[in-house]
């Protein structure tokens, strides 16, 4: 499979690989990450992003007003992708005032007991019902400190509240605590360096429109990106074709693919590395290899690769 899918890129008739998309075309599959500053909603920049490419713009998960960093932004057709990038875990870097005095040592032991598997209930301005629930803390460090302020970088679960994490944390020690500042430095895979701040999009869209593309090619990025987030399937031309139609995916158009177990989910990618389709896998990877006939993929949701695709399976 490994040799076949490397000719079928090279020789393939149908599609484009992301990278190569003209900007015409890349401006409806791309994403651009915007770095958010402070004031503004989620839902302001995701208008104002509308507003300046006089398309469809969606956001990939709400930061509050005050808070600062990575938003990934869909345009076009790729608003279908950005809900994909909740599942990636993100990091933030936060600021923290304790109520009180408080030692380093203390704050250490802290640290290590917040790390891992914890319980939170949602702040009661939140999108979320309030009920307990656990939320994993991959990593927690404390870059710098001050007294009774803490600066600490943090690797969590998506969907955990750093504001009520700070004040558990402060809690915990009898003090109470809670948080000055937050910025998240990456989200859905995507890191700080990466964003754009809003006046570096809005230059990039009106210098494309007297006729510079580069700055804007500098700050599109292919959908296929969201799709990383998740083991890969590669098929063939004809198979595509039949999935954009809403088929699910049968052994003898599979390419190449990685490891993955039955119900994970997957993305499809054809010989080109377009985004395809995202799917539940029906079998395991390993299994798959040994199969000769049976569906292996089943579709929930198409995407628009560039050009055509052959409509040839029934």
């Amino acid at each position: 499979m490994e040799h076949v899918r490397e000719k079928a890129c090279t020789f393939s008739r149908w599609g484009v690989i992301p990278e190569d998309r003209g900007v015409g075309d890349a401006l409806n599959r791309s994403l651009v990450i915007v770095d958010k500053p402070a004031g503004p909603t989620s839902h302001q920049l995701s208008s104002w992003v509308q507003q300046i490419f006089s398309m469809k713009a969606g956001h990939s998960g709400t930061l509050d007003p005050g808070v600062t960093g990575v938003l990934p932004m869909g345009l076009g057709y790729s608003v279908r992708v950005v809900d994909l990038l909740h599942v990636a875990p993100k990091e933030y870097v936060a600021g923290m005032r304790f109520h009180g005095p408080v030692k380093k040592r203390t704050v250490e032991e802290l640290v290590d007991d917040f790390t891992g598997k914890i319980y939170q209930m949602p702040p009661v301005r939140s999108g979320v019902k309030r009920q307990r629930r656990v939320r994993d803390i991959y990593e927690l460090d404390i870059l710098d400190y001050n007294r009774q302020d803490y600066l600490f970088r943090v690797r969590c679960e998506s969907g955990t509240y750093i504001r009520t994490l700070c004040r558990d944390m402060g809690n915990c020690i009898s003090r109470g605590g809670h948080m000055t500042e937050l910025r998240r430095v990456e989200a859905g895979g995507f890191v700080e360096s990466e964003a754009y701040p809003m006046y570096v999009v809005r230059d990039a869209w009106e210098r494309y429109k007297e006729g510079d593309e580069q700055p804007l090619k500098d700050i599109l990025v292919p959908y296929e990106r969201a799709l990383e987030l998740y083991p890969r399937v590669f098929i063939k031309d004809t198979a595509s074709g039949a999935l954009l139609e809403g088929a699910d995916l049968a052994v003898p158009g599979v390419l190449k693919m990685d490891d993955f177990k039955a119900g994970d989910m997957v993305s499809v990618m054809s010989a080109k590395g377009e985004g395809i389709a995202i799917g539940v896998a029906l079998k395991d990877a390993e299994e798959i290899i040994n199969m000769k006939e049976g569906l292996v993929v089943r579709t929930q949701r198409v995407f628009h690769p560039s050009g055509e695709y052959p409509r040839v399976w029934k």
